[in-house]
């Protein structure tokens, strides 16, 4: 008996994660390799916030919550999504709290997607969304994003990819893996698109709070008629660095949200009660919690990008989330090539920009969510790297 022959086919056809096999590569060596293949924040969970989770525990809450999240943590993202991006929520019936934003995702999909759908995915792109549209049948439509545009889709590069089997548009701004942002007239003329064709969206949110100046975040969510299309993806893993609580959360239209909790009854019950107890101390004091870190980070970028630079790599400028993407074409290397030898010989591991989708061949991922004296020392090894490989 084969089992593999009986896996489900959409299983099947959806690879492993191009972003863990380089994580567990770099475990497995042997000597000092610094990581930077990770989008996880190497600063502790704040400790207002970590208190709020052990006084949940001592208090002895250590039991289920309502599937939706509890009602204090719900009205606490409510105040934060109104105050923070002008987005009020009704907290009974138009947000979900979900075991990372990676689940709000999922769930999304999975409550919208029948098999044949079409979804519209701008690339680069998180690894997770191809997926779960594989996963739920459905047809990820790649739209492909260059340095050259920013890495930002256009209206018109949407208008061209949507067609009437076009179910969900899925947007990831600021953008996993290259650090892009969409101002506010790439959103609105996106939003007239998506009004046109009567399309929903899923807007992935999750570094909002990690914008650089001169760039702002704006939510597509708050452009007209967009709202009651729109489910908004928000969390506290890389804001507030809370990756190992895993809480997120989504908001959106009643009738949606009430069909993503009703998946999330019977595949997940409730997201972690510790974990929820945090989650609304972070929220309730995010601008004083939060600020700390994106100063540091924004450091680290301009850091980052020069050394790219010096290192003979062209680097486009990234204004959110805490990712680099440079061009690594001139070393005559693929992506893939390219880290594979970087982690042999150097001992640093990044990841190749084909694991974001075929338009990230030519480029790598580098993430500055670690300390500077390991990012320091790979850009050193990165020039070393570079060196003789037709970049200089």
């Amino acid at each position: 008996m084969s089992i593999e022959d009986r896996l489900s086919q959409y299983v099947r056809s959806v690879p492993a994660s191009g972003i863990r096999k380089f994580f567990d590569l770099a475990n497995e060596m042997k000597g000092q390799v610094i990581s930077l293949s990770i989008g996880e924040p190497d600063f502790v969970t704040p400790w207002s916030v970590r208190e709020a989770g052990i006084y949940s525990l001592e208090l002895g809450n250590t039991h289920y919550s309502p599937n939706q999240g509890f009602i204090r943590l719900r009205e606490a993202i409510c105040r934060y999504m109104d105050q923070r991006f002008s987005l009020p929520y009704q907290p009974e019936n138009e947000i979900v709290v979900t075991v990372g934003g990676s689940e709000a995702i999922d769930l999304c999909v999975r409550a919208l997607i029948n098999p044949g759908d079409e979804v519209v995915i701008p690339e680069p792109c998180f690894v997770a969304y191809q997926a779960c549209v594989s996963l739920s049948g459905g047809i990820p439509v790649s739209v492909s994003c260059t340095a050259e545009n920013g890495f930002k889709v256009t209206a018109e590069q949407l208008e061209q990819a949507i067609t009437p089997k076009t179910k969900l548009v899925m947007l990831g701004y600021p953008n996993n893996p290259t650090g892009a942002v969409l101002e506010r007239e790439d959103v609105a003329a996106l939003a007239e698109v998506l009004v046109r064709h009567d399309c929903l969206v899923l807007s992935d949110e999750l570094y909002a709070e990690l914008t650089y100046a001169p760039a702002k975040h704006v939510s597509i969510a708050g452009m007209p008629g967009m709202r009651e299309r729109s489910v908004v993806i928000g969390g506290f893993s890389k804001a507030f660095a809370m990756t190992g609580w895993r809480i997120g959360y989504a908001c959106g239209p009643s009738v949606l949200i009430g069909a993503m909790n009703k998946i999330h009854q019977y595949a997940i019950m409730c997201s972690p009660t510790t974990a929820q107890a945090a989650a609304e101390e972070a929220i309730n004091n995010a601008e004083e919690l939060i600020s700390p870190m994106r100063d540091e980070y924004n450091l680290r970028r301009r850091y980052v990008v020069n050394a790219c630079r010096d290192a003979g790599l062209p680097c486009f400028e990234p204004l959110g989330a805490f990712y680099v993407f440079p061009d690594i074409r001139s070393t005559g290397l693929d992506s893939s090539t390219f880290c594979e030898q970087f982690l042999k010989t150097e001992k640093v591991a990044i990841v190749p920009g084909h694991a974001f989708g075929a338009s990230g061949e030519g480029h790598v991922r580098i993430s500055y969510a670690a300390s500077m004296e390991n990012i320091r020392e790979a850009m050193i090894r990165l020039k070393h790297f570079t060196a003789g490989r037709g970049s200089q």
